[in-house]
């Protein structure tokens, strides 16, 4: 491969252009920056936002009437996990919110039963 010639200053550039009476063609915001593979930046985006993937959130969700019972995952359901150890549940009812928080550690034991749900190692119960 050639080597690739010393790049100039963008002072450089507004100084040639303007000794050659030549518009600039780079606006004044815009920087080069060298291009980067398509390849890892797609497989990145798509380990982080888990598509084609089965993530914890959704094998929390796939088994959440088994983990809590019929009843509270009527009014309930788990969110999200953040900071990849608590697991955000939103409960529409004040009782079924209660009868969560004192079950949480049984809840606990079970998610981290789930594959890939191991991580889990607090839940928090939010109104919602």
């Amino acid at each position: 491969m050639p080597e690739e010639p010393p790049q100039f200053s963008r002072a450089a550039h507004d100084l040639i252009a303007s000794l050659r009476r030549l518009p600039n063609e780079l606006p004044s915001g815009m920087r080069k920056r060298p291009t980067k593979d398509l390849a890892p930046l797609i497989e990145s985006i798509l380990l982080k936002f888990q598509i084609g993937r089965d993530s914890p959130e959704q094998m929390i969700r796939d088994h959440w009437t088994e983990i809590v019972g019929s009843a509270n995952a009527h009014y309930s359901h788990a969110a999200r996990i953040e900071r990849d150890r608590s697991l955000v549940v939103l409960a529409s009812h004040s009782v079924v919110r209660n009868e969560l928080f004192h079950h949480r550690l049984l809840i606990l034991e079970k998610i981290q039963k789930l594959a890939g749900c191991n991580h889990v190692r607090e839940i928090n119960i939010r109104a919602g």
